[in-house]
Formats: structure tokens, sequence, C-alpha cells
């Protein structure tokens, strides 16, 4: 089975921020780390001009570009419904940990990224797949059992918290593996 972890917060809490330092971290430690980032707005991978692109507004179902140095490929949805998670992650190679940012929804384990600052509500007081939350602030009391609450400022808390719950544990483990 696949160890994933959803990384979920409002806008401007600092999910990108702090995915970037776990998976420097995480691959510097021989980790092969994948991430899916979901996206509400359209997704450009490569200018209108050229000829992959110039491919798929012809309209390729696919288009699959290569180059000694990275692979991508482009699936022009043209009016169907997205494609679940659990299909992008099916198309990704094997790796050791998938992360993934956004799918708030997602039935998934998932680390909450919150500021209070930002005014907006906390989503681990209604999401129970939210097994831990990283803030700039202290936990509030009556935090619900079983909830690790890390602090935000002290990336390698959450590091050595990700290494302890996600890499270390069995991918068997209840609390990281893909439904």
């Amino acid at each position: 089975m696949q160890k994933i972890l959803g990384v979920v917060g409002w806008s401007g809490s600092g999910k990108t921020t702090l995915l970037e330092y776990l998976v420097v971290q995480l691959a510097a430690r021989g980790q092969r780390v994948n991430v899916v980032k979901h996206s509400h707005h359209d997704i450009m991978v490569e200018p209108p001009h050229k000829d992959s692109a110039r491919l798929r507004l012809a309209g390729a179902a696919e288009v699959l570009i290569a180059s000694p140095y990275r692979t991508a490929i482009v699936r022009e949805l043209r009016g169907a419904a997205e494609p679940a998670l659990s299909e992008h992650v099916a198309r990704l190679a094997e790796a050791d940990l998938t992360l993934v940012e956004g799918y708030k929804w997602e039935p998934i384990p998932k680390l909450e990224v919150h500021r209070p600052a930002l005014g907006q509500p906390a989503l681990y007081a209604s999401d129970t797949h939210i097994v831990a939350v990283a803030s700039d602030v202290p936990p509030p009391p009556g935090l619900r059992p079983g909830l690790a609450w890390l602090d935000l400022n002290a990336q390698d808390q959450v590091l050595a918290w990700l290494l302890d719950e996600f890499i270390s544990a069995p991918a068997s483990s209840s609390l990281n593996a893909v439904p």
C-alpha cells in the first residue's frame, strides 16, 4: 500500500512552504517523495505556441512531453469530471510517501496548516481525518485525543512527527494507507 498524507489549510497558511521544506528534508534522507498538488485554477504546463500545446488544442486527449530531463502528461478533460485523487495517485511511480496538497474533502490522513491570524476557521474541529495540526499558536484546551499539535515555526518538529508517523511506520498502518 502507498503511504499518503494530505496537507490542507486555507490559502496563505503556508502549506507549500512547509511541503517544500519536508520534501527537501525527506529527499536528503534518501526518501522518494511524490507530490499531488490540487488547483482550482486552470493549469498551463506549456506556452500555447509550443508543439505540445498546439497538438493538445488540436484535440489530442493526452500529450506526453518527454526530454532527457523530465516528462509530463497533459490530459484534457473536455468537460469530463475531474479524476479522483485515487486515480491520480495510481498513475504515479512508487514512492516512500505521497504528499497531497489540497483535496480537503478526501478521506485520507491529513495534516492541517492552521494560522488563526488569517481569520479562517480551523478544519480539524470537523474533520476526523486530520491527524495533526501545524500552527503558529499553542493548542487550544480540549483538543481531540490523538490529534498531534505541532509548532509550524519549528519545521523540524513537523518533520520529526512525519518521520515517526509515516516513514518509520509500516505501510499497512491504518494511519497512512491509501483507502
